[in-house]
């Protein structure tokens, strides 16, 4: 058995084990003898038992992130946002001990390759939302607030029995966060403070794209729209 044949064997029945049994029961000695390997060559290919769990982590996201690229953007990136957020929580609630396992314990700089994937689409969805004018908090912040409630949503869902679920407050949370942080499609012409905050956004998103300005121009008008964003006042 080559080497790759190897490491897709073992993958297949940690996550098995994973499913079925929980993250305990994932132990190098069960899945060395369920998949037929000895321990050093286990060792060899992840490292150590954290090593394996990322590796099932990252492999059980790929088929969601597929799924997630393959939205076909709408005219409204705030609707597509909501899709963004439904997608997540389904799959947390299709595949609890694979989403626990990848977000339910975690590990500042150390999160699996699938979940930085994650997070790079869902910065991407913001984005397209401050490109068209609605953001109303920088995108960073946006996508951070976005990750900690529907991951937290997630998993508060995932501990609930499946009959006591309430899908309607999880509606609820992701209409507040959406709310929060985006506007709604213009219907009016008077310019508020907020709006030139909106606007500020808007521009800082695409910043990198106007090609009319030298580097030091584009990093001074960052400065100037950071602070606008910030609601900083020069001394």
């Amino acid at each position: 058995m080559s080497s790759v044949n190897k490491r897709e064997a073992i993958l297949d029945v940690a996550a098995d084990l994973l499913a079925r049994e929980g993250r305990d029961a994932v132990s190098t000695r069960a899945v060395c003898k369920a998949a037929g390997v000895q321990a050093p060559i286990l060792y060899r290919l992840f490292g150590d038992k954290q090593g394996l769990l990322d590796a099932v982590a990252s492999r059980g996201l790929i088929s969601y992130l597929a799924e997630k690229r393959a939205i076909t953007p709408s005219g409204d990136p705030v609707e597509d946002l909501r899709r963004g957020w439904d997608l997540h929580v389904g799959f947390g609630l299709a595949e609890p001990a694979l989403y626990s396992l990848i977000y339910g314990s975690p590990r500042p700089g150390a999160e699996p390759d699938g979940a930085k994937q994650a997070a790079e689409i869902l910065a991407g969805l913001v984005h397209r939302v401050a490109l068209s004018g609605r953001l109303r908090v920088p995108e960073e912040r946006a996508a951070r607030v976005i990750h900690a409630a529907g991951r937290g949503t997630t998993l508060a869902l995932i501990a609930t029995p499946e009959a006591e679920r309430d899908m309607e407050a999880a509606r609820i949370v992701r209409e507040a966060v959406i709310d929060a942080i985006s506007d709604p499609a213009p219907t009016g012409s008077t310019r508020t403070g907020d709006d030139v905050v909106a606007g500020a956004i808007t521009l800082r998103a695409a910043l990198a794209d106007l090609k009319v300005l030298s580097p030091s121009e584009s990093q001074l008008l960052g400065d100037w729209l950071d602070r606008i964003i910030d609601g900083q006042k020069v001394r």
